[in-house]
């Protein structure tokens, strides 16, 4: 079976948009790419700050209400329809509820053949990353390092830590049948 989507799954600053777009230079073929982040900014402003939506307190922690579950099932479905449709499809995404967010994206995908990739980075290093992007909130690297990989299934697994974006994305690619 040819693969038909790659979800990467890890904390946020551990390298994964990085690797994404890697991915879209060293594989064969065009490969769309969609992270949950697009996913945050194309909400309404209002959502992005309300216990209905999503929120991020001071300390780093993201609080998502119904509202942004039900966005997220409706991207899910979109984003699944699109590789359905034929085109290879690179997913960006933090599983806040670990094995919880996996199972809502194989409850989507069906048949799809998924190359399923957990996105490590040490959480002193990812921390230090957040910091040096200014757009997060600080805490919330080191709050996700790990949490974000309870009880999900991978088939392949990459370290950032020390291993640039580049390198990562080869050893992804070299799994894409």
């Amino acid at each position: 079976m040819t693969t038909q989507m790659i979800i990467l799954n890890g904390g946020s600053s551990s390298g994964k948009s990085g690797i994404v777009r890697c991915l879209q230079a060293v594989l064969p073929d065009p490969w769309l790419a969609f992270g949950v982040d697009s996913l945050v900014d194309a909400m309404p402003a209002r959502m992005q700050v309300s216990d209905e939506g999503i929120t991020f307190s001071a300390d780093g922690r993201v609080i998502v209400g119904p509202g942004f579950r039900a966005l997220d099932a409706a991207w899910i479905e979109g984003v699944v329809a699109m590789a359905r449709a034929g085109a290879g499809v690179i997913v960006d995404d933090v599983f806040l509820g670990g094995a919880a967010s996996q199972q809502r994206w194989q409850k989507a995908l069906g048949g799809l053949d998924v190359l399923w990739v957990g996105v490590r980075c040490e959480r002193a290093v990812a921390a230090g990353r957040e910091i040096a992007r200014g757009d997060r909130v600080q805490g919330m690297a080191a709050l996700q390092a790990d949490v974000v990989h309870q009880g999900v299934i991978y088939d392949l697994e990459v370290d950032t830590t020390h291993t640039e974006s580049l390198v990562c994305a080869r050893t992804i690619a070299a799994y894409v049948s």
